[in-house]
């Protein structure tokens, strides 16, 4: 009997050993600086902002980069506290509040009472280390729909690249920010432009 508990201990022991040590991650997040309310003159319009999508390799926590062309690669001590496009979608609105151009931005829990809705989507968004220094490229696909017509009205492309200040997961993540922040105001003056055009 004691034969077969020193066999127990000694294969658990040995399971143990073998077994992935949990490693330390550490968590970033999207959290650029907003652009600063504009003035722009108020419409009395109600803009619903859908959850925002993501291609494929870019909805995952996990920080993307690539070294060369096709090849999606990702850190493995540095993860995003949540996906990109879940982290987006607050981000999205609140910058659309701060053009002042809006009676109100909602989350797109209900469209009663909206009169457009923006579609978003992530289509690239990674650390490229094929150029030096390093840089964070992002690529966003923006529609507006018109709810009571039930069409799209308006579509675009935004894309913005920032060198990293590092060679690292941080680097990059700093040069997302900036990059999105960028992205942010551009694709919140033109929700302001085409839903007040008509």
């Amino acid at each position: 009997m004691a034969a077969l508990m020193s066999l127990a201990l000694a294969t658990l022991g040995s399971c143990t050993a073998l077994a992935p040590q949990a490693e330390n991650v550490t968590l970033y997040l999207l959290a650029p600086e907003l652009p600063h309310e504009s003035s722009v003159a108020r419409h009395d319009i109600v803009i619903a902002v859908a959850p925002p999508q993501a291609w494929p390799g870019f909805d995952t926590e996990q920080i993307a980069y690539v070294r060369k062309p096709y090849e999606l690669d990702y850190f493995t001590a540095s993860r995003w506290a949540d996906t990109p496009a879940r982290m987006l979608a607050p981000l999205l609105a609140r910058a659309l509040e701060r053009t002042g151009g809006f009676r109100a931005a909602v989350a797109l829990l209900s469209t009663v009472g909206a009169d457009y809705r923006l579609d978003t989507e992530i289509l690239r968004l990674r650390q490229n280390f094929a150029v030096q220094p390093s840089r964070s490229e992002l690529t966003l696909r923006a529609q507006l729909v018109d709810l009571r017509n039930r069409r799209v009205v308006a579509s675009r492309v935004f894309e913005e690249t920032e060198n990293a200040p590092s060679e690292d997961a941080f680097g990059g993540v700093v040069a997302a920010n900036a990059a999105l922040q960028r992205a942010l105001g551009k694709l919140a003056a033109f929700c302001v432009a085409e839903a007040s055009a008509r």
